[in-house]
């Protein structure tokens, strides 16, 4: 005689609490910031140091024979004072001054964008308190067309304007006696003028919208007080 057959019975299985899940989840959660803090951490000091050195080099080149260089801040109710930190606060203006063997001022540089044809052109020029002019820029970063664009790092036309672009503030010390103006290739008339690269015409007038929007923001706080940096501390 058969036996009827009795299904097996599956083995209860365990139900993992809903409290006991949440505290491993946090506690790995927990583990893994941990360890992403202490990465970050670890490598802050180098970043750190590769943009000052990155930095340096830039000013150097904007500023030929740069000895020592110290970050300012001019704040928005006309005070200079030294940059502590790498934050700017809002309201505040960065600049670097820049000195020579004899801890004497050579020059200012400070950043400055605009959008070019691809994306934001953002610069470093070198201000010259003696002749109110620009001496100098370099290019801290750019996507533009390679070939074309990218020809305001190369091009020797085009880098001649910034041997002594004219930036003077006008009577008040309010702005610049003459915007910066990029105008088209060959018809550069006036020192306050930046001629433009045949070809690359929307990248030229980024780097001279940068340096006069730059310029007239800063220039109008820092050239009032000039004398209190004119001796590196």
């Amino acid at each position: 005689m058969n036996t009827p057959h009795t299904p097996a019975i599956p083995p209860s299985v365990a139900q993992t609490p809903t409290r006991a899940m949440v505290l491993t989840l946090g506690l790995v959660a927990a583990i893994c910031g941990l360890i992403i803090v202490s990465a970050y951490e670890g490598s802050l000091s180098a970043v750190r140091d590769n943009r000052r050195v990155a930095l340096e080099r830039a000013i150097s080149k904007v500023l030929p024979g740069a000895h020592q260089t110290i970050s300012y801040l001019a704040l928005s109710n006309g005070a200079i004072e030294p940059a502590n930190s790498d934050d700017t606060p809002v309201g505040a203006l960065r600049f670097h001054a820049a000195y020579d063997t004899t801890g004497r001022l050579m020059g200012i540089a400070a950043e400055g964008s605009a959008k070019g044809y691809a994306d934001t052109v953002r610069i470093l020029f070198g201000y010259s308190p003696p002749c109110a002019c620009v001496v100098g820029i370099g290019v801290i970063s750019m996507r533009e067309t390679p070939g074309i664009g990218d020809k305001i790092l190369t091009d020797t036309a085009f880098l001649a304007n910034f041997k002594s672009l004219d930036t003077r503030l006008n009577g008040e010390l309010k702005a610049l006696a003459n915007e910066v103006k990029t105008v088209k290739h060959g018809t550069k008339t006036q020192a306050w003028q930046v001629d433009a690269i045949s070809g690359a015409t929307i990248t030229s007038r980024a780097v001279g919208r940068a340096i006069n929007d730059a310029a007239q923001a800063l220039l109008p706080r820092l050239v009032p007080k000039i004398d209190q940096i004119q001796k590196a501390p």
